[in-house]
């Protein structure tokens, strides 16, 4: 299985423009550095980070200052940086389905796996996760239905 390490989806012809989709998710902040099993892998979080919950049922972790940068709380009134129901920002990013199993080294460090049909998404240079087809599928949209 190929280890993507330090890739740029800018340079992949396979890769494409889509778009977030503004879906509600469940978040609740990590009191306390841990592990999270995500369908990529186990993934380690530090305390203050935001622990998502997917509309699949599906867990992953996201760093404090990239969530409060991405997310806002999808009720008026929520307070930041309290647990509850929050949106993704729509935005433009990057994607590429692979055929193949394959894994990607993130900015932690850390490696993610990826199943065939599994998406490599790429918020910016150096930022990118691994997701699965079906949780692709209703996070995101192609950038040229916009």
């Amino acid at each position: 299985m190929p280890l993507l390490v330090n890739t740029d989806l800018r340079n992949d012809p396979a890769a494409a423009p889509f778009r977030t989709r503004p879906v509600v998710l469940t978040v609740r902040f990590a009191k306390s550095d841990g592990v999270i099993q995500t369908l990529e892998g186990p993934v380690h979080y530090q305390a203050g980070d935001a622990l998502m919950t997917g509309p699949k049922g599906e867990h992953w972790p996201i760093a404090r200052a990239r969530f409060d940068a991405t997310y806002i709380p999808a009720a008026e009134g929520h307070a930041p940086g309290t647990d509850g129901s929050f949106a993704k920002r729509v935005r433009e990013v990057l994607a590429r389905r692979h055929a193949s199993a394959f894994q990607v080294s993130i900015a932690s460090g850390q490696t993610l796996s990826g199943q065939p049909g599994d998406w490599q998404v790429q918020y910016g240079p150096g930022d990118q996760a691994i997701v699965a087809a079906d949780v692709f599928d209703t996070l995101y949209e192609p950038a040229r239905n916009c």
